[in-house]
């Protein structure tokens, strides 16, 4: 190791949503931070996020630029649309309930990393290296991370925020749990005739959920989760046809649709790191956990993976990737990621299992939430809060 290579106390690797708000707390707290990324390509993705999401990226001095480009998601609708004997009754939760002015905002994934690059070049203590890690080495008491660029860094931690295939996962020799489903999610973009009124609604059918969320004007995000042989026939349509067979599929609630050009589509899995740090490298989103994107869970466990590696390492300055801290880290992020894991697995298997007492057992669960309303407003407020893992950067308290 040469003496000119650069230092810091911690580098965070992959430059998606998770890992720019992870280097921006970071940074914000007073930790020399690198942040070690290529260019993100365009991502025409939209995210849902949660109140405490919207609550961190605001104190982080993010949301201003964010909050034009998004839309409110001020009612949750559910609707059994599986056509069985035992049908849930239909659900409605309004934010205002529980003294929200909405669950959620949905926004495009460029729009939000757009607001965060455009914050993080103006940080003090960040410095970022627009180029990918090609090595990581943990050692002793550092991390060496070689960039593609020939660059070589040292560091105490490593936060590692590049995805499923994460370079940084491998290196501190941490294993995948995978659970894979028959299922694909299909993601569109829609215009439509019909304006959304702040409503997202879910549609439940015997392959899975058909989610529409809205996005500014008339405009709405669409997540449909069907079979594989259903996934190649949507992926057959274009024009004309696929945007009759999306307003057959919303029973016509938007009127008449029109889908923007291309889609994503993501095999159903369930992918769950066996730690979530070891080696002086913590790991945040798709790295260290990969749900179904039901429920909105995704991104937003990555936020909070984000702001609670922040809070361990502005905690823990004096060696941030020290065991202790580590393992802090982890206590913090197990309960959380397990419990949306079990409730989006849990919901996903009472939709394709055939079994009438599993069918009656979830229409009597939708029928107690829907009369049962303090039980209602608990599972709203844990659903957008959960009260046991929100990091103090989701309560709006700067780190220090």
């Amino acid at each position: 190791m040469h003496a000119g290579s650069p230092k810091a106390e911690v580098a965070v690797v992959g430059g998606g949503p998770s890992g720019l708000t992870a280097a921006l707390a970071l940074a914000s707290a007073g930790l020399d931070t690198i942040l070690v990324a290529p260019p993100a390509p365009s991502d025409n993705r939209t995210t849902a996020l949660l109140a405490s999401s919207i609550t961190a990226l605001e104190t982080l001095g993010v949301w201003d630029a964010c909050h034009d480009h998004a839309a409110p998601l001020r009612t949750l609708r559910i609707v059994d649309d599986t056509g069985r004997l035992w049908r849930a009754p239909e659900a409605r939760f309004e934010a205002d309930e529980i003294g929200l002015d909405a669950f959620a905002y949905n926004i495009q994934n460029r729009h939000l990393s757009a607001a965060l690059d455009a914050t993080a070049a103006h940080r003090i203590n960040l410095r970022v290296i627009e180029s990918e890690a090609a090595s990581i080495n943990p050692s002793g008491d550092e991390v060496v991370i070689r960039t593609a660029s020939g660059m070589e860094l040292r560091t105490r931690l490593v936060v590692g925020a590049d995805g499923r295939h994460s370079l940084s996962r491998a290196a501190a020799g941490i294993e995948m749990h995978v659970q894979r489903y028959p299922q694909v999610a299909l993601t569109f973009n829609i215009s439509h005739a019909r304006p959304h009124h702040d409503i997202s609604t879910e549609f439940h059918t015997e392959a899975g959920p058909f989610t529409t969320v809205p996005l500014p004007g008339d405009r709405s995000s669409i997540v449909c989760v069907v079979t594989e042989a259903d996934a190649r026939h949507l992926q057959g349509l274009s024009g004309d046809a696929l945007d009759r067979e999306l307003e057959r599929r919303l029973h016509s609630i938007l009127g008449k649709v029109k889908a923007d050009q291309g889609h994503g589509l993501f095999p159903l899995t369930i992918e769950t790191a066996n730690h979530a740090a070891a080696h002086r490298i913590a790991l945040i989103g798709e790295a260290a956990h990969r749900i179904p994107p039901i429920g909105a869970q995704g991104l937003n466990l990555g936020l909070r993976d984000a702001a609670a590696i922040a809070e361990v390492a502005a905690d823990h300055r004096g060696d941030p990737g020290a065991p202790d801290a580590l393992h802090r880290y982890e206590d913090m992020r197990r309960a959380d990621v397990m419990s949306r894991t079990l409730a989006v697995d849990l919901l996903n298997r009472s939709l394709l299992s055939g079994f009438l007492p599993i069918q009656g057992l979830r229409g009597l669960g939708m029928h107690v939430l829907n009369t049962v309303g303090p039980l209602r407003r608990a599972v709203m407020r844990e659903g957008v809060a959960p009260r046991g893992s929100q990091p103090r950067l989701m309560r709006g308290e700067m780190l220090h």
